[in-house]
């Protein structure tokens, strides 16, 4: 099930949403009411059994490319 990061172009909050479906539901910012909202592109990491990242700490999540 797909989740999906929306922020409120009128007070700047971040959100998560789980879409179901291939229509989305009018969505509306939790904090301020809004439904000017942007959706976020998002970024995703895995590691592997063992997988310890990068040893010498220049990319803390584990994602940045490789030199």
């Amino acid at each position: 099930m797909p989740i999906f990061e929306y922020q409120c172009r009128e007070c700047s909050q971040v959100m998560e949403v789980l879409q179901l479906g291939t229509s989305p539901e009018k969505l509306t910012c939790k904090k301020c009411g809004s439904n000017n909202l942007q959706k976020l592109l998002s970024s995703f990491s895995s590691h592997s059994e063992g997988d310890t990242g990068t040893s010498d700490g220049s990319c803390p999540t584990g994602t940045c490319p490789l030199p």
